[in-house]
């Protein structure tokens, strides 16, 4: 099942005292300071002047306790969609003057390759059949764009005993067609998790390979883009991981399809920002990403945090803290977007929340980490935008809570002002410029038209997106907020095999789940019957929690998803896995 062990020491880091020694980072864009001070000038500017407007029109009466609340709020959530629309307005620039080429195919140069790579998948009581499947597709990818003498494949199971023996079987069958070396490891104990099961492979095996893959259970990749990374990683010595952009693939639910046509359209404006101003410090999402075993030994042995989960204990969103300790001992960390990077999506927004739980666990830690010694002030930033994600849902909650609270309790004139300001309309500028951007780059080029159906179902589908995406914000916000409260108080996510298989969810199935939506969808609307101008404002976030059952129910459905991809709704670019692999559906 296992190679001979080559032991590599992975020392536990200490995050406090002197930061330790580094090397020389030569892969470093020119004018990156530049850059960083002008995405955050352009951020502030915006968001200060906005906070201006809102503190001219409440003084214009007697400042209240309900006032102050407001504008404690408004700033931080400005400044949030501000950063937004600023990173995704540069990323559009880059991408339609040619700045940066957007996704792009990497050749095969497998000539190039001198040392050995892993590719390492950890599943945790996965598909069996589905999750080897994929492997043995990425194996057979990788021999037809020659990486068979250099890469081999680990598949590493933290599994129990029963899903333990089905995928044992299923790799035996696997091992036997695939063209390159496939293992398999399952560990009795999940400790510690996905890092600690990284971290076992690395300590028993990684003396034996320059560079490790890591993949998630449901990655798929395909040879040309994995070759094609270990090639950059021998030319470059000093980068210590490269991050891909994945894109979703194996969409069947009208959820499903609906997230990936949005990643396809907008994520490239987005990603296309964060690479200009990330730089030699980029982020590592935990998959889809290559990195330098010997640095990663070096710098990322993970210490638990003290106290107890949620916010003690191992530390659950490692993949960001990883990234930012490798950058600390010197090693540089890029982001790449390349065609051939792929990920599925949880077919369902239940599923969506109970996984966006666990993320939100993992990245509060964050906030702990953020007075770790030695790191990069924008490593800093990453770790501080992880957090900030999850704490601005109950900021506008908090701010909608205010706002309909001076319905009832103080004059509305001022309420009234702020809502004919041009600070309203700017506010949906930054939140709906970057669909718009979006927009004009899918049909700015007539290859890139015809890769997503052309025009007609492109406009098609950016119309249904919209509508979806407004009545889905006030959904999240208040599953966010309500996780929030419930890790104040100590309650923990827990860490379940993830659900990746289609499932029709009942309406009444998820009723009791949304009580908290229902009744603020019920307060938000009855603001109509107090003052109608502010009633119709506030009338899509009542719409989108009162028609949250329904939303749920049918999102899920694989059956509408069918459907509205015939009618021509949500199409994206096909799966690109090289000449010689399967291509998964679009």
């Amino acid at each position: 099942m296992l190679p001979p062990e080559a032991a590599l020491d992975m020392p536990i880091q200490r995050l406090d005292g002197p930061p330790p020694g580094s090397i020389e980072v030569k892969t470093q864009p020119q004018g990156l300071l530049v850059k960083r001070l002008l995405l955050i000038a352009l951020t502030l500017v915006l968001a200060l002047a906005a906070s201006t407007q809102l503190r001219m029109v409440l003084a214009r009466e007697q400042v209240n306790a309900i006032d102050i609340v407001l504008l404690v709020v408004f700033m931080p959530l400005f400044t949030w969609i501000s950063f937004g629309f600023v990173n995704s307005a540069i990323g559009f620039y880059q991408l339609i003057s040619g700045g940066h080429p957007g996704f792009t195919a990497v050749p095969r140069p497998a000539q190039t390759l001198r040392h050995r790579v892993a590719v390492l998948m950890p599943v945790y009581n996965e598909d069996v059949d589905a999750t080897f499947g994929r492997v043995l597709t990425m194996a057979r990818s990788i021999a037809a764009a020659g990486g068979a003498p250099w890469i081999d494949f680990f598949v590493l199971s933290d599994s129990d005993e029963s899903n333990g023996r089905r995928e044992q079987a299923a790799w035996l069958e696997v091992a036997r067609e695939a063209p390159i070396a496939v293992y398999y490891r399952r560990r009795e104990h999940n400790t510690a998790r996905k890092p600690g099961n990284i971290a076992e492979w690395v300590r028993r095996f990684g003396a034996a390979y320059e560079c490790m893959l890591v993949l998630d259970a449901d990655s798929l990749m395909s040879g040309d883009a994995i070759v094609g990374m270990a090639s950059i990683m021998e030319a470059r010595p000093s980068i210590g991981l490269l991050q891909t952009v994945p894109m979703i693939t194996n969409a069947r639910t009208l959820f499903q399809r609906w997230m990936q046509f949005a990643s396809e359209a907008y994520g490239p404006i987005a990603s296309a920002g964060l690479l200009w101003w990330s730089g030699s410090e980029a982020s590592f999402w935990g998959h889809n990403a290559i990195v330098r075993t010997r640095a990663f030994a070096q710098s990322c042995g993970l210490p638990e945090l003290p106290g107890k989960p949620p916010f003690g204990g191992h530390i659950q969103s490692h993949d960001i803290f990883e990234s930012a300790l490798l950058r600390r001992r010197g090693w540089a960390v890029h982001m790449v977007m390349i065609d051939g990077s792929y990920e599925e999506f949880p077919p369902s927004i239940v599923d969506y929340v109970k996984r966006d739980r666990r993320w939100m666990q993992g990245n509060m830690q964050h906030l702990r980490l953020l007075g770790t010694s030695g790191l990069h002030w924008v490593n800093r930033l990453h770790l501080l935008l992880g957090a900030a994600a999850y704490l601005m849902s109950p900021f506008w909650l908090v701010l909608l809570l205010a706002s309909a609270a001076q319905v009832f309790f103080s004059s509305d004139a001022a309420l009234q002002s702020l809502s004919t300001s041009w600070v309203l309309w700017l506010t949906l500028l930054l939140l709906f410029g970057p669909k718009l951007m979006g927009l004009i780059w899918m049909l700015a080029s007539a290859a890139r038209r015809r890769r997503f159906g052309g025009t007609t179902r492109i406009l098609r589908s950016v119309a249904l997106d919209i509508p979806l995406a407004v009545l889905m914000a006030p959904v999240t916000m208040v599953a966010q907020t309500k996780s929030l409260v419930e890790m104040v108080v100590g309650i923990p996510s827990g860490w379940a095999a993830q659900v990746r298989e289609a499932r029709s969810i009942p309406v009444l199935s998820v009723l009791r789940r949304l009580r908290e939506h229902l009744l603020l969808g019920l307060a938000f609307a009855s603001l109509a019957w107090f003052d109608p101008q502010i009633g119709l404002w506030f009338s899509p976030i009542a719409l989108g929690l009162l028609s949250s059952p329904w939303l749920i129910s049918w999102t899920s459905s694989e059956r509408l998803g069918t459907l509205t991809h015939a009618w021509g709704f949500f199409w994206v670019p096909p799966v690109q896995l090289g000449e010689d692999a399967p291509v998964a559906d679009s």
